[in-house]
């Protein structure tokens, strides 16, 4: 019953405050940019049979480490040449303007609401090869937004514009946009901080998804210490379960 009882603790906001930290760029060479390069590879080899062009990153709840994990795996495919494009599709809670210090005059909202066009919305970055399109303002509907075909559209267009469309998406046990969202992309991965995801919350989330036949590919479970895990990899656990790969974001 313990997998059950929700943890009191919670991760912390400093993301929507200061936006994730992009350990990958700023100590591309330390043992955690190399687990998610270590992701990135587990991504790459998940399809082999056909490539992917879109991936979307999701949690089963808020505030469990998402944006950080996607945003890093964005950083690590345009290291090793990839054209990225990483679009943030959690219109509620947004953080890719912070990571990235980019306007957040114009995105995803002013585009899916008729108010600016794809050129004015796709922001280049400090990394060459990622390019970025941030939330926008806050709408008032964001889920008729993001269920809309101009945004199926959108995820399309930008499939083709480049090697590789990463977003950032709502949480799937919170509003219904990462479901529909997940049903038009290549693939899904979940998010799942140890000590803190319940079991029966990602339990859920998977479910959720299946019921739209996301294509699930596997979740990174951050937080995973040697303590926790019982395995030891330079003081955290890199090893593997299910299809759930080790990284020790705590964002």
């Amino acid at each position: 019953m313990a997998w059950f009882k929700r943890k009191s603790k919670k991760l912390d906001n400093n993301s929507l405050k200061y936006g994730a930290g992009l350990v990958t760029y700023n100590d591309p060479t330390g043992m955690v940019s190399e687990q998610f390069k270590t992701v990135r590879t587990n991504i790459q080899f998940s399809s082999i049979d056909s490539k992917l062009h879109s991936i979307m990153f999701t949690s089963s709840e808020p505030s469990e480490g998402k944006s950080t994990v996607s945003n890093n795996v964005a950083v690590t495919y345009a290291d090793q040449g990839t054209q990225v494009i990483l679009m943030d599709a959690d219109l509620r809670r947004p953080t890719v303007h912070k990571t990235f210090n980019v306007s957040n005059q114009k995105g995803l909202s002013n585009y899916l609401s008729g108010n600016a066009t794809l050129e004015e919305i796709v922001q280049p970055t400090m990394l060459e090869g990622l390019s970025v399109i941030t939330s926008g303002p806050v709408p008032p509907n964001p889920s008729e937004l993001l269920t809309s075909q101009k945004m199926a559209q959108l995820l399309d267009k930008l499939a083709e514009q480049s090697d590789l469309l990463i977003v950032d998406a709502p949480p799937v046990n919170t509003v219904t946009d990462a479901q529909l969202l997940g049903a038009r992309v290549d693939g899904v991965i979940l998010v799942v901080p140890q000590g803190i995801a319940l079991k029966a919350g990602v339990r859920h989330a998977k479910q959720a998804l299946e019921t739209v036949h996301a294509n699930i590919l596997g979740a990174v479970m951050n937080r995973v210490t040697a303590q926790k895990s019982g395995g030891y990899y330079g003081g955290y656990y890199g090893g593997s379960y299910e299809g759930y790969y080790g990284t020790d974001d705590k964002k």
